[in-house]
This record gives C-alpha cells, sequence and structure tokens, in this order.
C-alpha cells in the first residue's frame, strides 16, 4: 500500500516462472500480434472493398477479427511493462478484467451470430432476405459488445471496494485468478458472476451447438450442394468455437484448481499466440470467397 497516494499494488508472480525465456516470450507475441493485425487487416479490408461481401456472414467475421485483434492488444498492452516491472496498481487489474472478459464474452456473441446467421441462410434461404436485414444485422453487432461490457462492468464495480489479504497473483495478467487475493468471498458477486457465466458463455454455446446440429440434420436431408455449402461456411467457425471454448474452460476451471505457476502461465498464453493468429488464418483459408480475393490480391501484387 502507497500511503502517499494510497494505491493498492499487486506482484503478478507469474512472471517469476517464465525466467529469463519471458523476454523471447515477449517478442513471439509481439511478431504473433503484428501477423494478427496484419492477416486481419488484409481480410477487414476485403471485405470493406468487395460488394458481394457485403452480407451479414462477412460482416460478423470482419467484427470478430477486429474484436479478437482488439483482445490481443489489450494482453499485449498488459504483458508489455510487466516483463520489466512485475506489479500492477490493483484498479489497473480491475481494468484489465474488465476490458479481457468484455471483448471474450464478445467473442461468444458474436459467434452466436454467425451460427444464427448460417441456420438462416441454410434452413431459410427464402426467408433469408427478409431476416437478416441491414437493421437486424447492425443492432446484433451492438448487442454483442453493449451486453458484454455492461454485465462485465457489475461483478468489477462488486470488487472494487473489497478488502484485500494476499497481494500476490499467480498470473501473467489480472484474469479471475484475481478472486483468490480477497480476504473473504462476495456471495453479490457471485451470484452474478455465475449469472454473467451462464448468459454469457454456456447460453451462447448451447445456442450455437443447437444451430449447427439443426444445420446439419437438414443439410444430411438435402441434396450435395446444400452439404457442401454447409461445410464451406460453418466448418470454420466451429472449429474457431471449438478452439476458443476450449481456453475459456480453462480460463474458468483454473480458479478452483491447484495449478503450478509455470504450467498456468503457459496455458494462459496459448490465448495470447496461436488463438488471435488461428482465427485470420482459418477465415482466410476455409471462407472460399475470402480465399478467392486473397489470391486475386497476391497475383497482383506478385504481377507487380
Amino acid at each position: 500500500m502507497d500511503d502517499k497516494f494510497n494505491v493498492t499494488y499487486i506482484t503478478l508472480v507469474g512472471y517469476e516462472a517464465m525466467g529469463k525465456y519471458r523476454y523471447l516470450l515477449f517478442f513471439i507475441m509481439f511478431i504473433v500480434y503484428i501477423l494478427t493485425v496484419f492477416f486481419s487487416f488484409i481480410i477487414v479490408c476485403l471485405i470493406w472493398i468487395h460488394k458481394n461481401l457485403h452480407e451479414p456472414m462477412y460482416i460478423f467475421i470482419a467484427a470478430l477479427l477486429v474484436n479478437i485483434s482488439g483482445e490481443l492488444y489489450c494482453l499485449l498492452h498488459c504483458y508489455v511493462p510487466k516483463v520489466v516491472k512485475q506489479i500492477i496498481s490493483y484498479s489497473a487489474s480491475l481494468l484489465q478484467c474488465f476490458l479481457y472478459y468484455t471483448l471474450c464474452a464478445s467473442d461468444f456473441f458474436l459467434l452466436s451470430a454467425m451460427a444464427y446467421d448460417r441456420y438462416v441462410s441454410i434452413c431459410k434461404p427464402l426467408q433469408y432476405p427478409v431476416i437478416m436485414t441491414k437493421a437486424i444485422v447492425s443492432i446484433m453487432l451492438g448487442l454483442a459488445w453493449l451486453v458484454p461490457a455492461c454485465q462485465v462492468a457489475v461483478p468489477i464495480i462488486l470488487s472494487a471496494n473489497m478488502k484485500l489479504c494476499h497481494l500476490t497473483l499467480n498470473a501473467i495478467f489480472c484474469n479471475n485468478s484475481i478472486y483468490s487475493l480477497y480476504c473473504v468471498p462476495s456471495k453479490e458477486r457471485s451470484i452474478f458472476d455465475m449469472f454473467s457465466l451462464v448468459s454469457m458463455a454456456l447460453l451462447p454455446l448451447l445456442f450455437i451447438l443447437f444451430s449447427y446440429t439443426r444445420i446439419l440434420i437438414i443439410s444430411y436431408r438435402s441434396c450435395n450442394e446444400v452439404r457442401k455449402k454447409a461445410a464451406q461456411t460453418c466448418l470454420p467457425h466451429l472449429l474457431v468455437l471449438i478452439c476458443f471454448s476450449f481456453l475459456c474452460a480453462y480460463d474458468v476451471i483454473v480458479i478452483h484448481m491447484e495449478v503450478p505457476s509455470d504450467i498456468h502461465s503457459i496455458m494462459t498464453l496459448q490465448a495470447f499466440l496461436y488463438y488471435p493468429l488461428f482465427n485470420p488464418v482459418i477465415y482466410g483459408l476455409k471462407m472460399k470467397e475470402i480465399t478467392k480475393h486473397l489470391k486475386k490480391l497476391f497475383c497482383q501484387t506478385k504481377a507487380m
């Protein structure tokens, strides 16, 4: 505690487990960040420029890539100062939690919007133009960011004045492991956390699985063309969903487990390393229309 400014500081001991390798990891993270932003920027620009990509599915993909780039920027911004100085103020740690979980929850909402869009496109093709209008897409995008921000803000505000009995955190950034610092658990916050987990992660996940199950059943009963369309458009979304769900599950479960610092740090870094880069790559390679425009772009670049 700094008496002059009345600021509480927390030490992040997760960096100690990395030892001298934390500088190497920072360099790798920085390269991943540059590649992620580069590939995401190209895909978003292609979607923006080409009118045949001005469809809800591609708009949601662009929003997801922007969201993931924002996540990686926040995490990298949290990581850089701590490589040298492994302390953070309590207020800054709460801000980290707010940004991180708001953006993560937005991923689930955007993936849900993609699943609904694919469901309507494949299962109700004649009603698609009427259901997925520009106004509906705009509302879905707005809710995907607004709802998580409002829900995550509540437990963060409830945590602001809680008494801390510990000032060391077994982590490399401030996630839900911050709850281990409190002297007495808050029942109100725990209840709202459970509500938030169900409404922002579990329900969207169940909705996505239900949508893709319906798509699978209907495409199986249909002709080969419908099956091919379902496979081409749904497979990338499912791959991203599975990857993201595993990382989120670990983040939720780890708070209830005694995990060694080095293992915990390595697992946490997975959110920094392969997942952000995985998204633009999988959408660039697996989405037929995006792949087509990427090939044209790189062929023109080589010709020049």
